[in-house]
């Protein structure tokens, strides 16, 4: 479908706001707390939204649709379980830890509590993490662009190889996310994100409304896909028998603790913008602020995956446990074109031909289910505002992943290894150069990310080899005195390789040895990607966990008096006798956990 002129009309202006900004921040940014926490000066509505919208990346957006059309509601299982309770606990009880000891990021944080050394550990991991977080926002960004073929006559008439479109996209994403960062630090950052957020819902609420009436409402996408795709915990009793691959206890342990508190309690890309909050009782809400919201997000961003497949009425998608090649009559009534298919088949990029499993089967793409259904359905300037939110979620996931980048590397790894005792300007132009720094590697990682037919599958392995382990270092750190330095570093450095053991032994069902595993020898086959990702995960926390425990009982402990504000036994508790209930973290904690309870059962 071609853009008309309201729809280019619609994202310039976004461009437009986006630049101006970063522009308007760049006045208020003279120093580097400025550039790197926004000077602590954020209110907490909006730190809560930009809570939420650091983390709505591509893989968000895009990764949660792409996981929708491939596990079904069973995906929401990374939000009401892997999402809601880690948040809650970071707001009452992590952040006067990160908020009260002034650190200035969250490795940092562990070297006041530890010591240097896993600083460092950290800060490099983290580091990484971040690289590969933005390039794969930056890979969805250019497949999108690829995939709407709106520059198709330029590069025609230029005489460039349509292939050179992609790379194109990569270049300019990286120029725009890199100019108003570049100018306005994480205070333009956070005020982007905020009006980011707003775009996406304003995008996606009409998309799956739409969706929704194209498949007869949740009773034909019932229908359609059947339970397996719309009952969240059905068949979790055994790995065998639910889309996802895993059993409750591995879905549970692997997500619901593992991956989903080290994300949400340990990643700076988060935690900075509840840093950047105007005081100790901001900080605390802002995660509760975020919680709120995103337990509803399942119905904006893995609804359009699950209704593109039901959409896909093909024998492929049969084959592939997608709606049976004969649809029901909700499904096939449609257009003439949903019968084509709205999830096309994965292209390899070296042969231009349909890229197979280990089995010999065609994949599907996933990662275009919410693209193309946004292409199908909406309309002249809906097809604007609904792109524009695709746009504004990659800015998001790219800009988050950009600051957070360059304030680990400017306070945790130059400062700290490389220059210390500099004046604030001297890292505060530090700070920017180590922005376009980030912005160049993410362009590299974005072509690794084009291995995988889900970018979800890839970024929870990444966080099953850094935040995993990190988050044992920070649960002992917080609440046990007697973790050491020697026993947090040695337990991360444990930890870190116990995932990579995993991951070179084992492989997912239907993957050839390689990036997605088995590269030592294959001992174990996972039924999905996923499940390889939450064991990962789990093996990577315990050992760290045991190891760090093991360690610090014979190394000497930090002084107690050293502890005081690092260490939850040690630390003055806030009061809260005379706050009122919305403004009491525990009280609207309680409440969170409870709606998330509601939706767990609801969709059982």
């Amino acid at each position: 479908m071609a853009l008309g002129t309201i729809d280019w009309a619609i994202l310039a202006l976004y461009l437009a706001f986006v630049l101006a900004i970063g522009l308007l921040a760049a006045r208020r940014t003279k120093s580097g707390s400025d550039f790197f926490l926004a000077g602590r000066s954020i209110p907490a509505w909006v730190a809560g939204l930009a809570f939420i919208s650091a983390n709505l990346g591509a893989q968000e957006v895009i990764g949660m649709g792409a996981s929708g059309a491939k596990y079904g509601i069973a995906t929401a299982h990374f939000y009401w379980v892997g999402a809601i309770p880690a948040m809650v606990f970071v707001g009452v009880f992590m952040m006067q830890f990160y908020y009260g000891s002034k650190a200035r990021s969250a490795p940092e944080y562990l070297r006041m509590r530890f010591d240097e050394k896993t600083r460092g550990f950290n800060a490099f991991t983290f580091a990484i993490m971040t690289i590969f977080s933005s390039g794969i926002s930056m890979y969805a960004m250019a497949k999108l662009i690829q995939t709407l073929h709106v520059f198709d006559i330029p590069f025609q008439h230029m005489g460039l190889p349509q292939a050179w479109i992609f790379h194109a996209a990569i270049i300019v994403s990286a120029v725009v996310v890199l100019a108003y960062i570049y100018a306005g630090g994480l205070k333009g950052a956070i005020y982007n994100e905020v009006l980011q957020f707003f775009l996406i819902v304003a995008g996606f609420a009409p998309l799956v409304w739409l969706g929704l009436r194209q498949v007869g409402g949740w009773h034909g996408l019932q229908v359609a896909l059947g339970p397996d795709y719309t009952h969240a915990w059905r068949g979790m009793a055994h790995a065998s028998t639910n889309k996802l691959g895993v059993d409750a206890f591995g879905l549970v342990m692997g997500l619901g603790f593992v991956l989903s508190f080290g994300y949400w309690c340990t990643d700076f890309l988060i935690v900075q913008r509840a840093m950047a909050a105007d005081s100790m009782a901001s900080a605390r809400r802002t995660p509760l602020i975020a919680a709120s919201i995103k337990m509803f997000f399942p119905f904006l961003v893995i609804l359009p995956g699950m209704i593109a497949l039901a959409l896909t009425a093909s024998p492929l998608a049969a084959a592939h446990g997608g709606p049976h090649a004969t649809p029901s009559v909700a499904v096939g009534a449609a257009t003439p074109a949903a019968s084509q298919g709205i999830i096309p088949l994965k292209v390899d990029s070296a042969t231009g031909k349909p890229a197979l499993d280990s089995h010999g089967q065609p994949q599907l793409d996933y990662d275009l289910a919410t693209p193309n259904l946004l292409l199908r359905y909406f309309p002249t300037g809906m097809l604007g505002l609904g792109l524009t939110a695709l746009l504004a979620s990659f800015m998001s996931g790219m800009a988050g992943n950009v600051t957070a980048f360059n304030t680990v590397w400017t306070y945790d790894i130059y400062q700290a290894y490389l220059r210390k005792g500099a004046s604030d300007g001297h890292y505060l132009m530090v700070g920017r150069l180590a922005t376009a720094i980030g912005i160049l590697l993410s362009m590299g990682a974005a072509y690794l990310a084009s291995r995988f037919n889900n970018i979800m599958d890839l970024i929870q392995l990444v966080f099953a080899f850094v935040n995993a382990p990190v988050f044992a270092t920070f649960l002992l750190g917080m609440f046990w005195k007697r973790a050491t330095g020697h026993g947090a570093f040695i337990g991360l450095l444990c930890g870190t390789l116990a995932a990579a053991l995993h991951h070179g032994l084992t492989l997912p069902d239907g993957s050839i040895a390689g990036v997605k595993g088995g590269w030592i020898m294959v001992q174990h086959i996972y039924p999905s990607e996923m499940a390889q990702n939450f064991w990962t995960a789990i093996w990577s926390w315990t050992t760290c966990f045991v190891v760090t425990i093991l360690v610090s009982l014979v190394t000497r402990p930090h002084d107690e008096e050293q502890l005081v504000g690092l260490v939850y036994s040690l630390t003055p508790k806030i009061s809260e006798a005379n706050v009122r209930w919305w403004a009491n973290p525990v009280t609207v904690g309680v409440i969170v956990l409870i709606g998330a309870v509601v939706l767990n059962i609801i969709f059982r």
